[in-house]
């Protein structure tokens, strides 16, 4: 296995998104052999023998994104969304300030959030999911026993008796910090993935806790046959690398094919379904423009959009085989993904259930965020489970 090595920054400026593994396969061949290394090094701490600094956090299904902390260039503490990154940003110090720049259930969490967050005397800025306050909770029997619930997002949390149950009853709000900025003003602040329960302070009114990946039971760690298995899974992925290359590049040089292939690809997860193809590739796109072209009135709107459609599909002939090694490339690290993920949620802090029209059904973790000590990071998603679960739940909050 190759060490873990310092590469390009595949996070954007902020945490306000973040790629997944098998995804970078559509952002050219250099990007691919960054998320090969991004898995072997992951596969390496799991074995126990990586000497790299990787940090790995585990991915809370929490919402709104919360952003708080002492603005640097006022020493005021302050919450709000990611929307504090704005070009116009919104940063509330008060409650009128929370009224003026948002609105609904976000506005309300994030008085609840400003009334207790600022107990915790963070210094810095740190980033966090916001889990639950005091009117989420609620008992629940699931599988015939009673846990303590909420569901922030999409997953539900339950906890059982106990200590954790106590600490988090008495609770005013939950919230789990993953991000650090770092810096002299909020417009230029470097981000990093290493929250760490000394970066914010304790209050009983709020259950806070760092997103940082613990396993202290010692499960986690590879046997030798797993590691055999993960190891050819791994020599796969770089053999489908090389036969995309062409393919890879040629989508990431063309913004518009780009784009296209994440709303395929995403329709498919929606669907449950993840196998792709260029033959079905091509008809999804011939499809789409057309219902573009159809919802226009006019005349010439639907010449100009003809004539786009035309030029997209014109792009794409001749593609066909270049289409299909990416496609496989994609599937071959997402396998790669899933073997590290069944690994890693072998250690599990809480239970996750997604609630059906049949009762409560038993979820896995989001998932998990893989970084470097420069910030770049990557998620690993079982795209078929919480995804397809993410795109198709309703939010009981709102963006903003």
């Amino acid at each position: 296995m190759q060490s873990f090595k310092t590469f390009m920054n595949l996070a954007e400026a902020k945490n306000t998104h973040l790629t997944h593994a098998a995804d970078l396969s559509f952002e050219g061949y250099s990007r691919t052999q960054e998320a090969i290394r991004f898995i072997e090094s992951l596969v390496d701490m799991l074995r126990g023998s990586s000497d790299s600094k990787l940090n790995l956090t585990r991915k809370w299904d929490g919402a709104p994104a919360i952003i708080c902390g002492t603005n640097p260039e006022n020493g005021k503490f302050f919450v709000g969304t990611k929307s504090v990154f704005n070009k116009t940003p919104k940063i509330n110090y008060t409650n009128a300030d929370i009224d003026a720049n948002h609105g609904g259930g976000l506005a309300d969490k994030l008085k609840v959030a400003l009334a207790h967050l600022s107990k915790l005397k963070i210094k810095g800025v740190i980033q966090g999911d916001f889990l639950f306050d005091s009117s989420d909770l609620s008992t629940k029997k699931i599988d015939g026993e009673q846990y303590l619930t909420f569901t922030p997002n999409t997953i539900t949390y339950a906890i059982g008796a106990g200590d954790l149950q106590k600490k988090i009853k008495s609770a005013k709000m939950g919230i789990v910090f993953h991000t650090k900025y770092t810096g002299d003003d909020l417009n230029n602040m470097k981000v990093s993935f290493d929250v760490k329960e000394s970066d914010f302070g304790k209050s009983p009114s709020v259950w806070a806790i760092d997103a940082g990946y613990k396993d202290v039971s010692g499960k986690a760690s590879f046997t030798e046959k797993e590691y055999n298995t993960v190891t050819n899974l791994i020599k796969k992925a770089k053999s489908s690398a090389n036969q995309a290359k062409k393919g890879s590049n040629m989508i990431a040089k063309n913004p518009t094919i780009s784009a296209m292939i994440n709303v395929y690809t995403n329709a498919k997860v929606r669907q449950g379904k993840y196998t792709f193809s260029s033959a079905e590739f091509m008809r999804f796109a011939d499809e789409k423009l057309q219902k573009d072209v159809d919802k226009l009135k006019s005349e010439k709107g639907k010449e100009r959009k003809t004539q786009v459609k035309k030029q997209f599909m014109s792009s794409l002939k001749g593609s066909a085989k270049d289409l299909n090694a990416v496609f496989k490339l994609n599937t071959d690290l997402q396998k790669c993904v899933l073997f590290v993920l069944r690994k890693l949620e072998e250690v599990q802090s809480l239970r996750t259930f997604i609630k059906t029209s049949n009762g409560f059904k038993v979820t896995r973790d989001e998932g998990f965020v893989a970084s470097d000590t420069l910030g770049s990071a990557i998620k690993l998603v079982d795209r078929l489970e919480f995804s397809m679960a993410n795109f198709n739940v309703d939010k009981n909050w709102v963006k903003g």
